[in-house]
C-alpha cells in the first residue's frame, strides 16, 4: 500500500475557551463564583471592582407581553422596568404575603432594629453547651479544686445534656496525682446540675425529668406522683396506656394522666436547645421572586450581579505602550471582555430557566406542596430552548428568595404518577397529602402505609403501600407502630 493523501467532509463540536469558561461558570454556586471573580481580578489587571454591577439586569413578569427586560447602556422600543436588587430596588407594594394572608417574608435594611449582623456573623456568635455550663461555673464560687474537677465533668456531658460517663472514669481522666475520689466529683456533680438549662448533667433519662420536677412548687398538680412515674414506671406506659397503668398502681386514671401530662411536658434532651442555632445553614438567594399588582416578577439577586469590570486606565494605555506591552494588555482585556461575556450569558440563562419555573409552577408558591406539579429537566429545556445539562448545570446549587422563604431551584422539580382521571401529580404533592392524613389520624389508632394507600387511592391517586412507606420514610414519620399515643 502507498501513502495518499484523502479529503473527508464531518461535523464536530470544538470546546472553545470561551465556551468552556461559560459551561464552568454557569454551574458553580454564588460562593463559588465570588472566588473566581476575586483570582480573576487579581490576576487580569484589566479587570477592576466597580461600584454598579457588572450585569445590570433588570425585573421580569412572569407571563408574556408585561414587560421585557432590556441590557443596560441600550435602547429600544420594548418596555423599560426599574432595576431590582436584594434589598433596597424591590417595590414596596410588592406583595410578600402567601395566599392566605400571614406575612412570609419580611424585609430587613441595614439601619433595621432587626438587622443583628451578617449571616456569618450570627454563626461566629451563637455558643455551645459546653460554652454556656462553663460560664455558669466561672460565676459560682466554688474552689479552685472543685472548679478543675467541674470543668473535667462539663467536657464529658454531651449536646444533650447527659452525663454517660461513670465518676470513676471521670476521676481517672483527672490524673492519679489529683486524688479525687467519686463523692468528691458527685458533689461538683450536683453543683452543676443546678445550672441552666435544668436537667443538665443527668446520667439517664430518670434523672433528667426528676431534675426537671424539683424546681416546680410542691402543689404543682401531679409532682409527686411524675415523680414515681419517672423511676421506670413510665417506660410501660406506651404498652398499656394510662388505664392500664392506673390500673396496675391502683390510682384513679384522672390522677395518673395529670401526672402523664406533666412528664410530657418537660424537655428529654436539655441541651439541645442551647446548640440548636450553630446547626442553622445560611443560604444566599441567587434569584428573587415576588409578586406585583397581582403578577409573579423575577430578578437576579446582588449576588449574581457581580461588581467587576474593565479597569479604563489601563485600556488607555494600550494605544500609548510599546508593542510589547500593548500585545500584553490587549490579551487581558481581551479574557475581560470574554469573562464579563459569560457572566451576563450566565444570568440571562439563570433568568431564562427561572421564569419557565415561575410559569410552570406558580400554583405552587400560591398554595403550598399539595400544588406542586409534575415537571422535569426535559420540559424546562424543551420551552426555553436549552440542553437539558445546561438547565441542570443553571440550577445546581442555586436557591430562589420566594414568599414561601429561600428554597432551592431543584426544588420545583417533582417526579409525577399518573391519577385516575388521566392526570399527574407530583411525589411532593403526594408526600404532603401523606402528612395531612397522618396529621388528622387519631393518635390511638394511627393509619396503617395500607390505610393511608386505600385513602389516596379513594381521592384518585393510585399508589402502593410501598411507594407510601418510601415518602414516609423520605418525611421522617415513624411508623404506624411507633406513633401510637395512649392517653
Amino acid at each position: 500500500m502507498k501513502p495518499r493523501l484523502q479529503t473527508s467532509l464531518g461535523q464536530h463540536l470544538v470546546m472553545t475557551p470561551q465556551l468552556q469558561q461559560a459551561i464552568r461558570l454557569l454551574q458553580m454556586s454564588a460562593v463559588e463564583l465570588e472566588a473566581e471573580l476575586v483570582n480573576a481580578v487579581e490576576s487580569n489587571p484589566l479587570l477592576d471592582w466597580t461600584e454598579t454591577p457588572a450585569l445590570a439586569t433588570h425585573d421580569e413578569p412572569a407571563s408574556p407581553g408585561d414587560g421585557e427586560r432590556r441590557d443596560d447602556g441600550r435602547q429600544d422600543d420594548r418596555h423599560d422596568t426599574d432595576g431590582v436588587g436584594m434589598d433596597t430596588a424591590i417595590p414596596p407594594e410588592a406583595d410578600w404575603s402567601g395566599s392566605d394572608g400571614d406575612t412570609w417574608y419580611q424585609r430587613v435594611g441595614p439601619g433595621d432594629p432587626g438587622d443583628e449582623g451578617s449571616a456569618a456573623e450570627q454563626v461566629a456568635e451563637t455558643e455551645t453547651l459546653h460554652d454556656h455550663l462553663l460560664w455558669q461555673l466561672h460565676l459560682s464560687p466554688l474552689s479552685p479544686r472543685d472548679r478543675q474537677i467541674a470543668v473535667a465533668l462539663i467536657e464529658s456531658i454531651d449536646d444533650n445534656g447527659y452525663l454517660h460517663e461513670s465518676l470513676e472514669s471521670i476521676a481517672a481522666t483527672l490524673g492519679t496525682d489529683f486524688h479525687a475520689g467519686c463523692e468528691e466529683i458527685n458533689t461538683a456533680l450536683c453543683q452543676i446540675q443546678r445550672f441552666d438549662p435544668v436537667g443538665v448533667g443527668a446520667r439517664d433519662l430518670a434523672e433528667c425529668l426528676r431534675l426537671q420536677l424539683q424546681p416546680l412548687p410542691d402543689d404543682t398538680p401531679g409532682k409527686a406522683l411524675a415523680c414515681k412515674l419517672a423511676n421506670g414506671v413510665l417506660e410501660r406506659l406506651p404498652k398499656v396506656g394510662v388505664a392500664g397503668l392506673a390500673a396496675e398502681m391502683k390510682l384513679d386514671p384522672a390522677q395518673v394522666d395529670t401526672a402523664v401530662q406533666l412528664l410530657r411536658s418537660l424537655d428529654p434532651r436539655p441541651g439541645a436547645q442551647i446548640g440548636a442555632i450553630s446547626t442553622d445553614t445560611y443560604v444566599a438567594p441567587d434569584v428573587v421572586i415576588w409578586r406585583q399588582h397581582g403578577v409573579w416578577r423575577v430578578a437576579l439577586s446582588d449576588s449574581m450581579r457581580p461588581r467587576v469590570g474593565i479597569h479604563r486606565g489601563y485600556e488607555g494605555m494600550i494605544r500609548h505602550a510599546s508593542a510589547s506591552d500593548a500585545s500584553y494588555l490587549k490579551g487581558h482585556l481581551q479574557e475581560a471582555r470574554w469573562l464579563l461575556k459569560s457572566l451576563e450569558a450566565r444570568g440571562d440563562t439563570l433568568l431564562k430557566v427561572t421564569r419557565c419555573l415561575l410559569s410552570q409552577q406558580a400554583g405552587f408558591l400560591e398554595f403550598g406542596d399539595s400544588a406542586l406539579r409534575p415537571l422535569t429537566l426535559r420540559e424546562v429545556a424543551a420551552e426555553v430552548g436549552l440542553h437539558e445539562s445546561t438547565v441542570s448545570r443553571a440550577i445546581a446549587r442555586k436557591y430562589a428568595r420566594t414568599p414561601r422563604g429561600t428554597i432551592p431551584l431543584r426544588g420545583f422539580f417533582a417526579s409525577g404518577i399518573d391519577t385516575g382521571g388521566g392526570g399527574e401529580a407530583s411525589s411532593t404533592a403526594i408526600q404532603s397529602m401523606i402528612r395531612q392524613l397522618i396529621d388528622a389520624e387519631n393518635p390511638r389508632k394511627p393509619l396503617s402505609d395500607a390505610r393511608l394507600a386505600e385513602s389516596l387511592k379513594s381521592t384518585g391517586i393510585p399508589v402502593a403501600r410501598r411507594t407510601v412507606a418510601k415518602y414516609r420514610e423520605a418525611m421522617g414519620i415513624a411508623s404506624s407502630q411507633d406513633r401510637v399515643r395512649m392517653g
